[in-house]
């Protein structure tokens, strides 16, 4: 059994949420700290992606470094590197606090495009620290997309390897322990029934596994359509389609139902074809992953509304 099956995942007190771009995973991250905050957690949410609309789902204002309330008990925050990098300057070096860092900011940006890492750990560094001094009981990441988390997750342990003694190796020591801690921090990886998103989804799990400590918690596949009909109402449906049949059919109803029968095998056909993608997904993932499934929402717009539907089927499915 992997440690992840024996932690819930609102037990943690960091998760990182990711995926393919297009899948959901700002709404499953929003969702997660919503639920989070309505079973009494004092919550943050925080995304990394510098055009992150993360404070949409909540209809508020966008998201700054400086946290702000989305709702009762649940905060909203947008990472800013330069921003964490005067905070840690302020705390453990004891720099004024001014407007810009200025020399510093710009230097900081060569070192940063020279060592690779260095962004990675401030993004990182700064949420552990809100973990460490508790701050906030639970703290989730709306992580960047596939492809880029990896070497998020890595960094402190990676610039730990490189720097063998001072400050800074001391200062990643913490952070590797909270980030190896399944008790303490776990991955979300967000997916849909579709070839592409499972694709990367497998891939990103076994490099999860494979290139970081961090404990892979579970897999939230989103978007899956129900199952509206079992295999006897598609032969009714089969047969209703036949001309004779339809033509009857709507004679008796006083209008075309051919529309409708065709709109009840397209909704078989794509229940049919995302099936098999789920069927891959529990195939290829590692053995004793949580995979959970969220229901395709018809909606427009993200919101609220919508987000408060997305939370309690995420209830649903974890258990609460």
């Amino acid at each position: 059994m992997s440690p992840s099956a024996d932690v819930p995942l609102l037990d943690r007190r960091l998760v990182f949420v990711t995926g393919k771009g297009g899948v959901g995973k700002t709404s499953v991250a929003a969702a997660l700290g919503l639920l989070a905050a309505e079973h009494g957690r004092r919550t943050l949410v925080c995304e990394v992606d510098a055009k992150g609309n993360l404070a949409d789902f909540f209809e508020a204002a966008p998201n700054r470094f400086k946290p702000q309330e989305l709702a009762p008990g649940l905060f909203g925050m947008a990472m800013n590197t330069e921003e964490s990098l005067k905070e840690y300057l302020s705390l453990q070096l004891r720099v004024p606090l001014i407007a810009r860092v200025g020399p510093l900011a710009r230097s900081f940006d060569f070192v940063a495009s020279a060592a690779p890492g260095v962004k990675e750990i401030l993004t990182v560094g700064k949420l552990c620290f809100e973990v460490r001094e508790r701050h906030y009981d639970f703290v989730v990441v709306d992580a960047p997309a596939t492809g880029h988390v990896v070497a998020q997750l890595a960094a402190p342990q990676a610039i730990r390897e490189l720097v063998k003694v001072g400050l800074v190796r001391d200062q990643t020591g913490w952070m590797v322990e909270m980030l190896e801690d399944p008790a303490v921090t776990g991955t979300v990886l967000v997916s849909a029934p579709e070839e592409m998103p499972v694709t990367e989804t497998i891939e990103l799990a076994h490099r999860i596994r494979a290139e970081t400590n961090v404990d892979l918690s579970a897999v939230i596949v989103n978007k899956v359509l129900p199952e509206l009909f079992g295999r006897g109402e598609e032969e009714i449906f089969r047969a209703l389609q036949e001309p004779a049949h339809a033509a009857a059919l709507s004679a008796a109803v006083g209008h075309a139902v051919g529309p409708v029968l065709e709109g009840a095998q397209l909704a078989v056909t794509l229940r049919r074809s995302r099936a098999e993608h789920l069927t891959r997904l529990r195939a290829e993932l590692p053995q004793g992953l949580p995979l959970l499934y969220l229901p395709y929402l018809f909606s427009r717009t993200h919101g609220v509304r919508t987000t408060r539907a997305v939370a309690e089927a995420l209830s649903a499915e974890l258990g609460y």
